[in-house]
């Protein structure tokens, strides 16, 4: 069990169109119409997918006369990795520690 780990990010990151989105989003700050473009995913399907980011706080929107702009925020990412990363020393500390079987 990940108890260290923000599980319900991963449950949002693990959607493979999100992931896609987040993976688009680093490169740079994008519009509904050019995510669509770029995903091929339809405009509703999209969209939802964006509120799930929104409300995740992992995506934050920038209005720009009638466009919505999104743009990540790599503090959550990397407050993500760096989970994993204190995940990862932990195992690598613990490679020697065996439980005894009863």
């Amino acid at each position: 069990m990940m108890t260290s780990v923000d599980t319900d990010l991963i449950r949002v990151l693990s959607d493979p169109l999100r992931l896609q989105i987040v993976t688009l989003l680093a490169k740079e700050t994008l519009c509904t119409t050019h995510l669509v473009e770029e995903t091929g995913a339809r405009q509703t399907n999209l969209s939802n997918h964006l509120k799930v980011l929104r409300e995740a706080g992992v995506v934050e929107t920038e209005p720009c006369g009638r466009y919505t702009y999104y743009k990540l925020r790599p503090d959550v990412i990397a407050q993500l990795a760096d989970q994993f990363a204190d995940l990862a020393e932990s195992a690598r500390a613990a490679a020697e520690n065996k439980r005894a079987c009863p």
